[in-house]
C-alpha cells in the first residue's frame, strides 16, 4: 500500500474540489524546492525507449497531465518531477473567469469517473502568459485555448487570437472548442467557424496548433474537423474532452450532475475515436480518455496515440500513476518486440 492509498480517504472526505486544491497547493510548495529534485529521483523513468519526436518537440515519455489539472501554469515543474513526459496547462481565455458556481466537480467513486462544469475558471492571458514566459520546463508545455464566456461566438477568432498571443511562449498549443461547460462552444467545432479560428491562429504563428475534439460528434462531423486539419496543415488532434453523456453502467450518486463526464466510463470510447481518426490521417494523435494503467495507455499508442494524457487517472491512482504506467509500457514494447513507443503506434491499425 503507497502513502497515497493511505491519505486517499481523508482527501475523498473533502469536496473535490478542495482536496484538488489542496493536491495543488502541495506540489507549488515543493516546487524549485531541493525536495523537487528528491521526487523527480523517485518517480521519474528516464529510458530512450519511452521518448518521443512529434510535434516538432521531445518529449522524454509519451504520459502527459490532460489541459483542467494545472489551469493557470503554476506546477508545471511539480508534474514533470512526478515523471510525467509533457503537462498541457489551461484552458486559458482572453479574460480572468471565476467559473461557474461551486459544487462544480465531483466523483463518481464506484465508477472511477469524475464529472466537471468548471466553466474554464482561471487567471485570464495577461496572467497566465507572465507566468510562462518565467517558466523554465524540463518537458514541453501545451497550451489549451478556451474562450471567454463573454464572447458572443461571432467574436470568437479574436479572442482566440488574443489569448495566442499572450501565451505565446508555450511549447504547442491547442484550440478547445469541444468543453461542454461554456454555452455555445461546441457550436464552434461547425466546419466553418473552426476553419476561420483555426485559420487566423495558424496566420498569427501559432505552431505547432492542434485541435481538442468530443467524444459526442458524430463521424461525420469529425471527418469535417479533420477535413480543416488537412486544409489548414494543422500539426495535429487530441482525442478527447469530457462527455455530456451518461452511460447505463454509471453507478455514482453524482451521475445525474451537469458536465463533463471523464475517466473509465469513457476509456473504450476515447480509444476508439483515436483509431477512427488515426485511420484517416497522418497528424499526430494525443489520445485521452479513462487512462489509469500502462494496458489503457498501451491500446491508446496502438491505436495511433502518439502520446497520452490523463487527469483522472492522477486523482484516483495518485502521483505515482506517470511512473508505473512507463514501466509497464516497457514492459510491453520488451513483450512485443518493439524497439521504442514510436514502434508501437499505430500497430493494430
Amino acid at each position: 500500500m503507497t502513502p497515497y492509498d493511505l491519505a486517499k480517504p481523508l482527501f475523498f472526505r473533502l469536496d473535490a474540489e478542495t482536496a484538488h486544491g489542496l493536491g495543488g497547493r502541495a506540489l507549488e510548495a515543493i516546487q524549485h524546492t531541493p525536495i523537487e529534485r528528491v521526487i523527480a529521483d523517485r518517480y521519474t523513468v528516464v529510458d530512450s525507449r519511452l521518448r518521443v519526436e512529434t510535434l516538432g518537440r521531445t518529449f522524454p515519455n509519451p504520459i502527459g497531465v490532460a489541459a483542467g489539472f494545472d489551469k493557470n501554469a503554476k506546477i508545471p515543474n511539480a508534474l514533470a518531477a512526478l515523471g510525467f513526459g509533457h503537462v498541457e496547462v489551461g484552458g486559458v481565455t482572453a479574460e480572468p473567469q471565476a467559473g461557474n458556481p461551486r459544487p462544480r466537480l465531483f466523483r463518481l467513486i464506484e465508477d472511477g469517473a469524475l464529472i466537471n462544469r468548471m466553466g474554464f475558471n482561471n487567471d485570464g492571458a495577461d496572467v497566465i502568459g507572465e507566468r510562462l514566459d518565467g517558466t523554465d520546463c524540463p518537458v514541453p508545455v501545451g497550451v489549451n485555448i478556451g474562450k471567454s464566456k463573454s464572447t458572443p461566438n461571432d467574436d470568437a477568432e479574436d479572442d482566440y487570437r488574443y489569448t495566442f498571443e499572450r501565451v505565446g511562449s508555450g511549447d504547442y498549443f491547442v484550440v478547445n472548442v469541444s468543453s461542454p461547460n461554456t454555452p455555445g462552444l461546441r457550436e464552434l467545432q461547425q466546419r466553418d467557424r473552426l476553419a476561420s479560428i483555426l485559420g487566423s491562429l495558424k496566420d498569427d504563428g501559432a505552431d505547432p496548433l492542434l485541435v481538442k475534439l468530443s467524444p459526442d460528434l458524430t463521424d461525420a462531423a469529425i471527418e469535417d474537423a479533420l477535413a480543416v486539419v488537412e486544409e489548414l496543415d494543422l500539426d495535429g488532434i487530441i482525442a478527447t474532452n469530457t462527455t455530456t453523456s451518461r452511460p447505463a453502467s454509471l453507478r455514482g450518486r453524482h451521475a445525474s450532475e451537469e458536465g463533463g463526464l471523464s475517466g473509465k466510463p469513457i476509456e473504450s470510447e476515447s480509444t476508439a475515436m483515436v483509431r477512427f481518426i488515426a485511420e484517416r490521417t497522418d497528424k499526430p494523435v494525443i489520445g485521452v480518455g479513462g487512462v489509469t494503467d500502462a494496458a489503457g495507455a498501451y491500446a491508446k499508442i496502438r491505436s495511433g496515440a502518439h502520446l497520452v494524457q490523463l487527469y483522472t487517472g492522477l486523482i484516483y491512482e495518485g502521483p505515482s500513476i506517470a511512473r508505473e504506467i512507463n514501466r509497464g509500457l516497457l514492459e510491453r514494447l520488451e513483450r512485443d518486440g518493439f524497439d521504442s513507443v514510436e514502434d508501437a503506434v499505430g500497430a493494430d491499425l
